[in-house]
């Protein structure tokens, strides 16, 4: 099972998105279950449930994990393909957020504009990286600072800017033969208080 994937086809996008059928890849992301078992979970017939596993299935979020005989019936126990999921812009491409439309730092939007694009391109990434069997070479760093004043913020982001533009300057290589392009993005943005996760309804 895999900790995050992400999901670029706009049916099974759809598909993950029913409350049921959300619910059932939050139950399998824990432990593998077959349809009588989740039934008694979720309060539907097994019959229900197994047709959602069966759509999950063809869409990819949920696979085989094993069978085991129950009487004179064999159960197929599922789980789910990933710990979680993240729906990338390309399963909606005629709406997805383009930051190229518009360029300004200090919005919010632009800023939402450039994570969906990260979302779409490392989906991508990784995608590609599946089917020729090959590493992905990135690195991600996050932290968090608390300003003492809006002051120190602006001061902040200047020096970052700074800085991290004097570092593209000294390693770009445009003209280098054999050399592949990276995209950079570093973000400053509130943090977000922690807010409970909601119970899953039985």
């Amino acid at each position: 099972m895999l900790d995050v994937t992400v999901i670029e086809d706009p049916e099974a996008a759809a598909v993950s998105l029913d409350p049921v059928r959300a619910r059932l890849l939050a139950e399998l992301a824990g432990a593998p279950a077959s349809a009588a078992m989740l039934a008694g979970r979720v309060g539907l017939p097994r019959q229900k449930v197994n047709y959602h596993l069966k759509t999950l299935e063809r869409h990819g979020l949920v696979e085989l994990a094993g069978e085991r005989r129950k009487g004179n019936v064999t159960e197929r126990l599922m789980r789910a393909t990933a710990a979680s999921y993240v729906i990338s812009p390309a399963a909606l491409p005629a709406v997805q957020p383009d930051p190229d439309r518009f360029r300004d730092q200090l919005s919010a939007r632009w800023l939402l504009a450039l994570g969906a694009r990260l979302v779409r391109d490392v989906g991508m990434l990784i995608t590609g990286a599946a089917k020729a069997r090959k590493r992905l070479a990135t690195f991600a760093l996050d932290g968090e600072v608390r300003f003492a004043s809006a002051a120190d913020r602006a001061a902040f982001v200047q020096e970052l800017t700074a800085g991290v533009s004097a570092l593209i300057r000294k390693y770009d290589a445009p003209d280098a033969e054999g050399g592949r392009d990276h995209r950079i993005v570093v973000a400053v943005h509130p943090t977000v208080k922690d807010r409970p996760t909601p119970e899953l309804e039985q």
